[in-house]
């Protein structure tokens, strides 16, 4: 359904992709997870004909991204990451006129957005200004659906949105995806990875790794060890000043260190930190997250 080969595309002076090259396969969730200013806004907007890529090739849909950019526009639904409705609109009211600039109607295609829909339907004489972050995203997702395209693309569209309404969302990309469609969605939240069928971890403007999540994980080499002191900061600065230490970052109300598997064991992590100061140290072994896999895979790229 997409296909990306080669993809470079430069702001002035600022990278914003290099060489970005994959395929998304038909029904899927393909999710392109990576922090902000890694280049995921720039790749869905080539991939809907916004903007040109200064270098390679991409399809959509078997629709070439530059030549047949007019029948991209009629087969796909795209979800910018800042709300771009119309403010002054009401929810009804934003919906039609999505689905006229289409040449459809909110009744031909009500079936595809029924479920989502409903939940603000008792808000549609309510400004689209005036809703909450979760009921603007799923009216900005109503608006990307009207139309029946075959490719959904969200850039961050659980950003901003409390867990719940996030929670919310990803049930209706599964109701979504059983329809047929298929999706395309960028995060920043590494958490959402698991629920995508394949991933891309982007950094910097390019690919890192391309697999399910499941996979990803299961390549991670080294022993991960989630370690707590009562200095906290302190303990960060002893762990990194210690070159026994593949990788190690802040994570939460713990720090996670990757050793070299059999390396080093925990009795001699406790004896080094007890040397440096600490006090109540707890130091535990854990299976690693896709955030830690990310951490790991970008330390050891060159960009």
């Amino acid at each position: 359904m997409v296909k990306c080969i080669d993809l470079h595309k430069s702001y002035g002076q600022t990278i914003a992709l290099q060489g970005v090259s994959f395929e998304v396969n038909a029904g899927e969730i393909f999710g392109i997870i990576g922090p902000d200013g890694a280049g995921k806004t720039t790749l869905f907007r080539i991939l809907t004909t916004l903007i040109l890529a200064n270098q390679g090739s991409a399809t959509v849909n078997g629709f070439d991204v530059v030549k047949d950019y007019r029948e991209i526009r009629k087969c796909v639904g795209y979800m910018p990451g800042r709300f771009s409705l119309y403010q002054d609109l009401t929810v009804e009211e934003n919906l039609e006129f999505f689905a006229t600039v289409f040449n459809t109607t909110v009744e031909e295609n009500y079936e595809l957005i029924k479920d989502i829909y409903q939940q603000i339907e008792p808000f549609k004489k309510r400004r689209a200004g005036k809703l909450s972050g979760g009921m603007k995203q799923k009216l900005a997702l109503s608006c990307a659906l009207i139309h029946k395209p075959t490719v959904l693309f969200l850039d961050e569209p659980t950003t901003g949105v409390d867990p719940v309404s996030r929670k919310e969302f990803w049930g209706m990309l599964k109701k979504l995806k059983a329809q047929g469609i298929t999706i395309l969605v960028s995060t920043p939240y590494m958490d959402e990875a698991s629920l995508c069928d394949r991933i891309a971890l982007i950094q910097k403007g390019k690919f890192l790794s391309i697999d399910t999540p499941l996979n990803i994980v299961n390549q991670y080499k080294n022993q991960l060890w989630a370690v707590r002191s009562m200095n906290m900061s302190k303990l960060l600065n002893d762990l990194r000043s210690n070159k026994s230490f593949e990788n190690c970052f802040a994570f939460g109300d713990s720090h996670h260190v990757s050793i070299e598997n059999k390396k080093l064991e925990i009795k001699t992590l406790e004896e080094y930190l007890l040397k440096c100061g600490h006090t109540d140290i707890e130091i535990t072994e854990i299976q690693p997250t896709i955030e830690d896999c990310f951490m790991e895979i970008s330390k050891d790229t060159t960009l």
